[in-house]
Parts: C-alpha cells; structure tokens; sequence
C-alpha cells in the first residue's frame, strides 16, 4: 500500500511537472506570438475603400467609380435577414463565443490529422471575428503560426469591440465575387437590388460567397452555387430564424442573377460621365476619386440628355446617309455557327438600338440577317440566334461611293448586300410604327460633332453629347475638340460695339474690302457668302441677320481688335485673341462649351456664369465640400422655424460682364436671325428663341448656337480630321446644325410656354424702318419693326453718308489697324449717339 502511495504520488508530482511545463510552455508561446501581433486599435477609425456615386440632377445613378466596388453600410442598416444567413453559413454562435470556436477547432484538428499526408488543403475553423483579423492584417498563408496569431488576435478584438462592431466590419470587408466588396456593393452586383430588398433565396446565395465566390459563380457553377445556397437556407431553418414554408419556397426559387452596369447606367451619359470623372480627378485627385466614397449631385437633366442625344445622332446619321453607302464592316464566313464568329466582332455598345448582324442570305427583294449573340454573366455566348429581314425600303439610301460621286439608288437589295457582310440593322418603321421582323440598313457615321445645352442663368449643363458613340470614341467634342467657331462668334463683335456707342439701327457699308496684312502677308479680302452680292448701307441688325463679313470686318477696323479680343476674353470664348481681323469672323478655335457659356451670359441679362457639370459633392459622411452655387442666402438658415420673418434674400455678386440693355439688344438681334435670317430653320419651333449660325472657310464647320429664356443650346457638326462638309447652301450651319437644333428645341420646350424676352428696365422700344434703321414716321408704310435703345439713344431721323463713292463697289486698300470712317461707318447726321 505504502509503494502505491509513493508511486501516485510520483505519479502526480510528474503530472504536475508536466502539467506547469505544459502551461509554461503555452504561456510562452502565446507570449512570443503576442509581441508582433499587427495594431488593432486602427479599426476604430477604419475608413474602406468606397467607391464614389455620381447621380443626375433628378438623384438616379450616373456612374460608379472604384478599384473596390463597396458600399460601406452601417450595421444598423443590414437586414436582420441578411444577417442571420451569413452567421448561418460562417459563425451561428458569433454571439455567444469569445472569438474562438473551440469545438470547430478542435472538429478541424482531428480532420486535419485524418488527412495528413493527402496534400489536402486544411479545413478552417475560423469565427467571423478571426475572419476580421486574418482580412485586416494576415495574408492567406496556410501555416500554425497564422492561426495561432489570428485566434490571440481575435480575443484581443472581441475585448476591444462590440459584436455589432466586428460584425459591420466584416460584412462591409468581404470579397463576393464579381468586383464586389461588401454586402451593399454584392446586392447590386448580383441583384440590382439594395439589401433591404433581398428575398431569403438571394441573401442566402450572398451569405454562401465568402468561402469560395470564383467555384460558386451563378453562371459557371450554377448546379454547385444553387447546392451551397440551399445549405444555407437548410441551416436558417435549423436555427429556427424562418420559417419552413419560407425555407421551402426558398429552395424552389431559381438562382437568377440581375447584372448590375458598371458603365453610365443613364443611357447617353457616358461622355457627360467621363467628364465629371475626369473634374474629380482634378479636384481630388485618384486615390479620393476611386476609394473616397463621394457622393456626386450632378447637373444632368436625363430627359434633356437623351433629347439631345437623339436629335444629334439623328443629325449625324443623316447627313452620312446623304453621302452615301461606303460598305460592309467586315466579311464573315458564314458557314457552320456563324454566331459564335459574329460574337468575336467587337460592337458599339452604345448605339442602341442599332445591332449587329450578318447577311446569311439575299435576293432582289429582301436579306436574311442573323443578330449578333449576347454574352452570358460568364462571358459565354448565349445559343440563341436571331434573325431578320432587311428589305429594299431599308437599303434605298445606300447609294454606293466613288470618291466625291455617288451612285444611283438602288433597285435591289442584293445591289447592296451579299451574303457574309457584318453590318448595322435597325428596325424599320413605316407611319411611325416599328414594322414586325423588318429591319433598316445603318452606317457609322464619320462626320461627327458635339452638342451642349445648358441654363443660361446659373451655367448647370443639363445635357452634353460629346460624340456619336463613347464606345467608338472618347474623346469628349464639347469639351475638347478646338474648332472654329465661324459667324456664330459674331454677336460677341457686335456686342462690343453696341456695349459701346452703337446701336442696332448704326449702319455700315456692306461692299468688297481689302486689307494689306503688311510684312509679305499680302492682301486679304473677306467675302460675303453671297459670292459678289452686296447690300450697301446696311444696318447692324440686318448684318447680323443676314451674317455679312464685309460688316463685320469694317466694324472690327472701327472698334478695334483690342476690344473685342477683350470682350472674347469677357465672355470666356478666347483666353487670348490676336489683333488680326479675319479673328472677327471666328477664324479663332474654342470649344462647344465654351461657346454655349458665352451665349448663356448674353441670355441672362450679361451676368457671368461659370460652366459647371457638378451641384455639390459630400464626403463618405455626408458633409459637402463643395457646392456649384456660391451666392449667399440671407435668411435661409431658420433653425427657430419660421415665424413670419421676411422672405430669403438671394445675393448675386457675380460680375456683369455685359451691360443687361446691351445684352437685351443683341438677343433682339438674334431673335432677327431665327425669324428671318440665316436660322430660319430654328423658327418652326414656334416660341422665342435667339440665335445664330456659323460656318467656317471650305465649310468644314458648322455651328448653331442659341438659346430661349431658359435654355441655351450648342452645336457643331464637322470632321474629327476637318475636310469640307460639301458646297453651298447644303453645307452651311443653317443647313446642318439649325435643324439638329430645330428638333431638339422642339422636344426640350414642348411643355414649356411661349415667354418671350424680358426687356430690361430702360430700354425703350421704337418703331424703325426695317431696312434703313431710320425713325418710322405717322404714315409710313413701309416693313417696320420695334427696335431697342438705351437712354440718351435714338434711332436717326437722316444719315450723314461719308465717302458714298465706297458703296458702289470701288475698292479702297486700308492699311491693317488703321480705323477707316470715309465709306465705312456711316454717322447719323441726328439722334443721339451711333
């Protein structure tokens, strides 16, 4: 008895030997693993990757920007639903543990010693909270001492945080597939659906991700992702957290994926996307842009957006039909599959509703198309092939092209098409209805130009069109394309003149001129469009109207180019203009934008606006750091409510940079040129509108730009690489741009009423010849029109014509820069100042 005694007694001296080695052991273990472990204390202010939201005017989504596509979303927002499924597919007890699950680990220990040597990959037991300390601060790397580190971490976090604070940085930290970061981000990427709105099926798909996103891609590995989506929903049933009905209805639903857009999700905004981008990006710089989670309010009117881009598309396409046919896209071979051939031709994405397709068959009446295949979630080609028909009403444009000639129109389909020809298609429609099955021949357009409209009192750009596809071009036309803007930079020369003595009813010689340019420059005669028809006296008015360069230029040489080039440099036009002459007749190069912007001022009375794509930006908390809108408000802020106190008061303190009676004048002017002069195309939109065309040297631009009381618009038509736009009338902005901006004014001020121009106080009206620009007298019986002048001005009751001789056609060499009078201005012998 005695011998067992000592014997248990060795027995438990050497157990707890063992036992204090063991625990010493472990002690220093975890001491040694705890000296390097990563400082934690950085979660408290841990700030995501985020990607920024760009929104349109009205708050629908513009774009998305991110190298992480997340959406960080507060704990307090996430569905209890969405919840449950994932602590039932990764940690049903998160709530009760310490940070480590005990049994798992020790489930993963013995499995781990079943399959040593089997080079099978360990199987985890890792909680939510050591998957928060392994994505913060471990790599994947499969070793003990990971573990180890990541299981002393996690007791460390769950001392440090609440549970609701390591559950919201793990569903806002976790890969889902797809470029998806985070439940808020993976809710839109797969279901186009925020996550308050997921059903039980698609938060268990969600929740089933983060193991495994690439092997359970709902495409690819359909059959394995609807298996692991339905453990999910099998486990939240087994925790009781819904019901079974819920849970077997669940299981029936198909797993159907709603691909979320990662372009312009606003059909036609992609060049007004790129843009607010690229001002971002300038402001803030990439790392703000891609990972700040700004919220961006821009100016972008969706309905305006997409009148303008379909009035100028429409614009485009038929002017390159009138030039003719130019061919196929390609040659496909069309035997076997020819869908999965069509597939790899790379489309314009952005041209709907126009496809591609290849011609399988033709004859004289009719060809057989097959339409080009979509693309699966995966990126395979969808089996579906579809077909059409492309009749001779849809090929009668297509006239074919021998260099500067066309062909004759064709009689038959097979003229045109022959099998095996990749081409655009799109519907036909007859009285304005699509007709089933038939389809209309389509070309790219190579012509190309831009179009800006804009509010004329605050600069907000309601709509941009920078092209006739993003995807065939980013380059942004409005905005970067320098070209000339011809004689729609005129108003800003007669601007000059009338903020500076003159006056609509002033008149001038409209005769041939020469100008010696001196140095070897030789001489320079301007000339009219009209080839050799001249007017003679001509008033301001009707020289703007009528667009007469000899005018202008003579009115340049009086006023002189320094004050104009100031003036162009008022209005934003030019940041510099050189003192030459042929610059008064918009030989300069400035931009759509640029152009829009200067006839906005003169719109709004002559007050300064900057352009601007953007409202306001608020950081990833709310706050905003910028805002478009700098005036003050007195009295807006009321935190007391409001208790009869006096209106608002909005103070404008941006500069006038016109005179507002200079600014109504010159917009009567134009009004002259809508109504009877060289936009008369703009006047079948039937309410008022101000403006004018331009055309420059070969007709290799054209220009309208205009604007009604609450709206500008500008637009330039013309060759990425400038050649003529073809020969006389057909070629000029009247032509081609006035009736691009003729149907989009129609659309945009279709619910708008007729208001006209409000006349600034101090104008007066007076009835004048219209010719002649002279007082109407009692009787006269002549055309006469209301004409506006400011205090102390008037319109002359004779003229006082200096050197006549000028008028009949005798050229007179002036030296440039001199200031000519004799035969040019011609001075009202009464009145009041000219």
């Amino acid at each position: 008895m005695r011998l067992l005694v000592r014997f248990l007694g060795f027995l438990f001296a050497a157990g707890t030997v063992v036992f204090l080695v063991g625990v010493a052991g472990v002690a220093g273990l975890i001491w040694h693993f705890s000296q390097d472990l990563p400082d934690y204390s950085q979660l408290q202010d841990y700030e995501p990757p985020v990607m920024t939201r760009v929104h349109a005017a009205d708050g629908s989504l513009l774009a998305e920007y991110a190298k992480e596509r997340r959406l960080y979303l507060p704990i307090q927002a996430v569905p209890k639903l969405v919840i449950n499924a994932f602590l039932a597919a990764e940690d049903k007890n998160f709530y009760e543990h310490g940070g480590i699950d005990y049994t798992g680990m020790a489930r993963a220990a013995i499995l781990y010693a079943q399959n040593y040597g089997s080079n099978r990959r360990p199987q985890g037991a890792s909680t939510i909270t050591q998957q928060v300390a392994k994505n913060f601060f471990f790599t994947n790397e499969v070793s003990f001492s990971r573990k180890i580190k990541e299981a002393l971490l996690a007791m460390r976090l769950e001392r440090t945080y609440s549970k609701d604070k390591i559950l919201e940085l793990y569903l806002n930290e976790i890969y889902l597939g797809l470029g998806a970061y985070g439940i808020a981000a993976a809710s839109l990427v797969y279901f186009d659906k925020s996550v308050n709105e997921l059903t039980v099926a698609e938060a268990a798909y969600l929740a089933a991700l983060p193991k495994m996103p690439g092997a359970l891609h709902p495409v690819r590995n359909h059959d394995r992702a609807v298996e692991r989506r339905n453990y999910v929903i099998d486990r939240l049933q087994e925790n009781g957290w819904i019901s079974v009905a819920d849970a077997d209805k669940a299981r029936k639903s198909p797993l159907t994926v709603t691909s979320h857009p990662t372009s312009a999700h606003i059909f036609a905004g992609e060049y007004f996307a790129e843009e607010v981008r690229r001002d971002i990006f300038e402001r803030y710089g990439e790392k703000k842009l891609y990972e700040g989670g700004l919220s961006v309010r821009t100016t972008l009117d969706p309905k305006i957006q997409l009148e303008a881009r379909k009035t100028m598309v429409a614009g485009l396409v038929n002017y390159d039909e009138q030039q003719g046919y130019r061919g196929a896209i390609s040659k496909l071979d069309i035997s076997g599959d020819w869908g999965v051939k069509l597939a790899d031709i790379k489309a314009l994405s952005d041209i709907s509703p126009w496809r591609m397709a290849v011609v399988l068959e033709t004859s004289e009446q009719s060809a057989r198309i097959g339409f080009q295949p979509g693309r699966e979630l995966g990126g395979a080609i969808s089996k579906q092939r579809e077909t059409g028909i492309v009749t001779l009403d849809g090929v009668r444009w297509a006239r074919p092209t021998y260099g500067a000639f066309k062909g004759k129109t064709p009689t038959a389909v097979s003229q045109v098409l022959q099998p095996g020809d990749v081409v655009y298609a799109d519907p036909l429609f007859k009285d304005g209805n699509p007709v089933e099955g038939q389809y209309r021949l389509r070309q790219v357009p190579e012509v190309s130009g831009a179009m800006v409209v804009m509010d004329p009192w605050t600069g907000r750009v309601l709509a941009m069109v920078g092209g006739f596809s993003f995807d065939q071009s980013q380059f942004n036309r409005a905005t970067q394309a320098y070209r000339q803007p011809g004689s729609s930079f005129k108003p800003i020369v007669y601007s000059a003149a009338l903020d500076n003595g003159y006056t609509p009813s002033t008149q001038v010689i409209d005769a041939p001129i020469e100008i010696d340019q001196g140095q070897g420059g030789g001489v320079w005669r301007p000339e009219n469009f009209s080839n050799g028809k001249y007017q003679g006296p001509t008033t301001l008015r009707n020289a703007l109207r009528l667009s007469l360069n000899t005018v202008t230029v003579r009115l340049a040489q009086d006023i002189g180019m320094p004050l104009i080039s100031e003036y162009a440099r008022r209005f934003g036009v030019y940041d510099e203009l050189p003192n030459y002459l042929s610059y008064a007749l918009g030989a300069g190069e400035t931009t759509a934008l640029r152009m829009v912007t200067a006839y906005s001022m003169i719109a709004n009375g002559g007050r300064r606006v900057k352009p601007t794509l953007i409202d306001r930006i608020q950081d990833r908390y709310g706050h905003t750091i910028y805002k478009h809108d700098a005036r003050e408000c007195r009295g807006c802020d009321v935190p007391d409510g409001w208790k009869n106190q006096p209106e608002p008061q909005l103070v404008d303190r941006r500069e006038q940079v016109l005179d507002s009676m200079t600014a109504y004048q010159i917009t009567s002017m134009l009004e002259g040129v809508v109504q009877a002069g060289t936009a008369t195309a703009v006047k079948e939109v039937g309410k008022p509108i101000a403006g004018k065309t331009g055309t420059t040297n070969e007709a290799k631009d054209a220009w309208f730009v205009g604007f009604s009381p609450d709206i500008a618009v500008g637009i330039y038509m013309g060759y990425d690489k400038p050649r003529p736009l073809g020969r006389g009338n057909a070629a000029t902005g009247g032509h081609l741009a006035a009736p691009i901006a003729r149907d989009f004014l129609k659309l945009a001020l279709a619910d708008k009423a007729a208001i006209p121009f409000k006349v600034p106080a101090g104008i007066k009206l007076i009835r004048v010849d219209a010719k002649s620009g002279m007082r109407a007298g009692p009787g006269d019986s002549g055309r006469t029109i209301l004409e506006a002048f400011k205090p102390g001005t008037a319109p002359p009751d004779n003229y006082s014509v200096i050197g006549v001789a000028d008028a009949d056609g005798n050229r007179t060499m002036v030296p440039q820069g001199v200031t000519p009078d004799a035969g040019n201005i011609m001075r009202p012998g009464t009145g009041g100042l000219y």
